[in-house]
């Protein structure tokens, strides 16, 4: 895959050990001739990786310590494309260290974004799904739904409007002082390497993880609200095709553009998805056992989460316009979906 201009792109990205910066990092090196430096705190997701000849550069680091603000901003005079996704994304965190999660989400990253504008660089930002707060009704859309959200008091809500105010920013950057930007938001993307079975004791893990591990260490899963909430669940494999075609940029359409990219057919319970986990389980040796006895558990979000705690019913995204933009759409089922996340514990051996 190439870019517009057919040369072989520079990429930088910090969160590059996690989630979705591991699994870009292998589908770029899977399917592309693009190099690749990248910055995080850790790199044991990298371990392979590191060893391609284009990985050019890793820095190993904080980025709030200081001593680093030369090599990220020497990256980014490096590269063709900056991807910032240094970041909190997990709700335990908005709740219990709201402040944190703002000083990272908004005010790290709006550094690299004040960068990528004076080096003249191309910028692809994390947004979330979350900004999309409170709507209920109908599939969400990039330029036209609403983004509204809960009471101050509810800081499960800081997460949504740190990423929106960035949203906002750079698409002001981009009307005042041409930054070349696109912005996605990501919903429910799921897959191995999504949390570890040490966040998931912790009790801090995404939906996915933590019920793994419940159902494997506690005899089943909890429950919040009975499990009535919906989410739509998107396969890593799927969004990383979408990030390559966002990155790749064919003929600029992916310019000033935000695209959702998610999995509408994938919408269902937690209560749906936590029976589709289990079934799945059932069917690998390791794990048969003790998913036939797991139990689901009923828990109010009140005396799970707190009082600080609130959420949308439903979360359904467009993706339409990705569709039509740049020729992508999913294609892997929730059942799938959870099938191959549960192998993948399996096999690195976790009981």
């Amino acid at each position: 895959m190439k870019s517009k201009s057919g040369k072989s792109l520079k990429i930088f990205i910090t969160g590059i050990n996690g989630f979705i910066g591991s699994h870009l990092t292998e589908a770029i090196f899977t399917q592309t001739d693009w190099r690749v430096s990248g910055f995080d705190m850790r790199s044991d997701n990298l371990d392979e990786l590191l060893r391609s000849d284009n990985f050019v550069s890793f820095k190993q680091g904080d980025i709030f310590d200081k001593e680093y603000r030369a090599y990220i901003k020497k990256q980014i005079k490096w590269c063709d494309v900056a991807l910032p996704l240094a970041g909190i994304a997990k709700p335990a965190y908005y709740l219990k260290k709201p402040l944190w999660t703002f000083e990272l989400d908004f005010e790290q990253n709006l550094k690299i974004v004040r960068a990528c504008v004076d080096l003249g660089k191309r910028l692809i930002f994390p947004s979330t799904s979350e900004v999309y707060g409170m709507n209920d009704g109908g599939e969400l859309l990039e330029d036209t739904s609403p983004l509204t959200v809960g009471p101050v008091s509810k800081t499960r809500w800081i997460y949504s409007c740190s990423k929106q105010m960035m949203d906002r920013i750079i698409f002001a950057y981009g009307q005042e002082r041409d930054l070349r930007f696109s912005i996605f938001r990501p919903f429910n993307w799921t897959g191995p390497r999504l949390d570890t079975f040490e966040d998931a004791k912790e009790g801090t893990a995404r939906v996915v993880t933590q019920m793994i591990y419940d159902i494997l260490n506690r005899g089943g899963v909890t429950l919040v609200g009975g499990g009535s909430h919906r989410r739509s669940f998107t396969w890593i494999g799927d969004a990383t095709d979408a990030l390559l075609r966002v990155i790749a940029n064919d003929s600029g359409r992916a310019d000033g553009e935000i695209f959702n990219i998610g999995n509408p057919a994938n919408n269902c319970s937690i209560k749906e998805l936590a029976e589709t986990l289990i079934d799945e389980m059932k069917r690998i040796p390791a794990f048969s056992e003790r998913a036939s006895r797991a139990v689901l558990k009923d828990m109010s979000a009140g005396d799970f989460y707190g009082s600080a705690y609130d959420d949308m019913r439903d979360r359904v995204p467009s993706v339409s316009k990705i569709e039509h933009t740049l020729g992508w759409s999913p294609s892997t089922p929730t059942k799938d979906i959870l099938r191959m996340t549960a192998e993948y514990y399996a096999h690195s051996g976790v009981l």
